[in-house]
């Protein structure tokens, strides 16, 4: 089962990435055009917000059900010599959240925020979220922590 959750959260990944591009795009074309916030604008924040739920969903819970936990009972000081886990279990686990709390603050900011000012709101929470993302993803590239693009 533990497989499962780690092959749809690779996956989902995906849909956070793309989404969450798709919404910095919204947000700066609107910034620069100075046009009103529209129904696009809403959807791609709205499927960036659910994909990003769903993934911290999944991340709890192969962090809370996998070989991590039982990595944690060993002892904090244990977790943090170790490059590896010290990355999953504490950076990756906390600046996601981290992030999620951004998605979660700007989409209520946006919502009451008055209309010339929507896109710049979408704009900050969203762009510094995607940006946390994508510094804490275990890219190929990073040799400590890399995971592959897709696994199944």
């Amino acid at each position: 089962m533990n497989t499962l959750y780690l092959v749809t959260h690779n996956l989902i990944r995906w849909g956070v990435v793309v989404f969450g591009v798709w919404t910095l795009i919204q947000a700066m074309s609107g910034v620069m055009t100075k046009r009103a916030y529209n129904k696009r604008d809403l959807l791609s924040s709205l499927f960036f917000s659910i994909f990003c739920d769903i993934q911290l969903l999944l991340g709890l819970v192969l962090l809370f059900t996998g070989p991590w936990i039982d990595i944690m009972k060993t002892g904090m000081g244990n977790v943090m010599k170790n490059s590896n886990n010290r990355f999953f279990i504490v950076e990756h686990a906390l600046i996601m959240i981290i992030a999620w709390i951004l998605i979660r603050v700007g989409s209520v900011k946006v919502k009451k925020a008055p209309m010339a000012a929507k896109h710049k709101k979408m704009l900050l929470f969203f762009g510094l979220a995607l940006l946390l993302i994508l510094a804490s993803i275990p890219w190929p590239f990073r040799t400590e922590v890399a995971r592959p693009l897709y696994r199944f």
